[in-house]
């Protein structure tokens, strides 16, 4: 990737209530100490979401903006929520497609990730940029962050998994939070499933909400159709119940000829590494 002199700040999801300006005022200050100069989306803050949620055309326009500012190096998207999807329909993707450029966003970002890949082949970053902001030390993701952006180190990208099922697998990746995700199902924007990976994880979700979500995912055949299934976490569910809560749910869904794996480092804690949805993964037991 080429390095990230300047960003463009966008909320394609919910609004940042007036009161967490100071929040990514620190945030944009961060990117400034690294090196990386912003451009800041008219549409980010909102104390009104009712109202918010009729701006889906101006939040796609302003994504479409930086998209052709041929200043702008990549797009980090600081929102989450519900509301990505709403702009989907108000996107030109031709747009998008000749003007290739890294973005990055997760949670409700999964939707308009994945419709990016399936209209596009456009790779994106699954990762909250925020995440740079709560945390320091040579471990932190600010640092991991910076060490990826300035080409020092990938560990920004690697993530640690263990095998639940199977041995190895690979293909191009898809997916991301399953509530999100699924959003795209019977749309134009839901991806092709064929040969694919599969990241499946969540922030909110108990026992019966993650088991239908999961049961859907079975009767889209999705998991006659990929190559491999990646576990993240699934906050709610771990945090209720063992992990292997998750793990049972997982295996009682996924076809027994596909691979599984668990990974605890890809979710929504703010330690989470970053993954790129849209481009090939390979994963081999260690």
């Amino acid at each position: 990737m080429q390095r990230i002199r300047k960003a463009a700040l966008v909320c394609c999801s919910n609004p940042i209530s007036t009161d967490r300006k100071n929040e990514i005022e620190k945030l944009k200050n961060i990117l400034q100490t690294i090196g990386i100069e912003t451009a800041e989306s008219p549409c980010i803050f909102s104390d009104d979401v009712l109202s918010f949620l009729k701006t889906e055309k101006n939040r796609a326009d302003a994504l479409l903006n930086f998209y052709k500012d041929k200043t702008v190096d990549a797009i980090f998207d600081i929102s989450g929520g519900d509301l990505s999807n709403t702009i989907l329909n108000y996107l030109d993707f031709d747009i998008i497609k000749n003007n290739p450029k890294p973005f990055f966003g997760y949670s409700d970002l999964t939707a308009l990730i994945n419709a990016l890949y399936s209209k596009t082949s456009a790779s994106s970053f699954l990762y909250q940029i925020r995440n740079i902001i709560k945390h320091s030390g040579s471990e932190s993701p600010l640092q991991r962050f910076n060490d990826f952006n300035k080409s020092i180190s990938d560990d920004f990208l690697n993530f640690k998994y263990r095998f639940l099922r199977g041995e190895s697998f690979s293909g191009i990746l898809i997916g991301g939070n399953i509530r999100c995700f699924l959003k795209l199902a019977g749309t134009e924007f839901f991806p092709d499933l064929s040969g694919k990976v599969l990241l499946l994880e969540s922030l909110g979700g108990d026992v019966p909400k993650i088991t239908s979500m999961f049961a859907q995912l079975k009767s889209l055949k999705s998991f006659e159709k990929v190559n491999g299934v990646i576990l993240g976490t699934f906050t709610q569910l771990e945090k209720e119940q063992e992990t292997k809560a998750i793990e049972e749910i997982a295996l009682h869904f996924i076809d027994e000829k596909t691979p599984v794996v668990k990974t605890e480092e890809i979710g929504h804690s703010p330690f989470s590494k970053a993954v790129k949805i849209g481009e090939k993964i390979e994963i081999i037991k260690r």
